[in-house]
């Protein structure tokens, strides 16, 4: 199997790069840091918004409760400030069979 390096993490993003993470407009991020209050991204002087990997984690977590699970912008608030460590489980097992599946993929298609 190939060595893979270990992908380096910044500690602070900018929101275009945290946009082009998700795939959704700038726009989209702003909206959520807006809805949800678990987001705070620090901002710099000149007023940029950077995200840390917590943020980027909790923002990964709003994209796949509303854009792949279908809910509502005010069900996936609901949902967050009642089962936080619930939907945060559910969310770690998903992104860890994602993984999983692409390394079997890659096998697969190296074989």
């Amino acid at each position: 199997m190939p060595y893979k390096e270990k992908k380096i993490e910044k500690l602070y993003y900018s929101i275009g790069e945290v946009a082009e993470m998700l795939d959704v407009p700038v726009s989209t991020v702003r909206f959520w840091e807006n809805e949800f209050d678990i987001l705070k991204p620090m901002k710099n002087k000149k007023g940029n918004r950077l995200f840390t990997p917590t943020d980027i984690k909790n923002l990964r977590i709003i994209h796949h409760l509303v854009k792949e699970e279908g809910m509502t912008l005010s069900g996936a608030r609901k949902k967050l400030s009642e089962k936080w460590e619930e939907t945060d489980y559910k969310f770690e097992i998903n992104e860890s069979l994602q993984k999983i599946k692409t390394i079997l993929l890659d096998i697969r298609d190296n074989i």
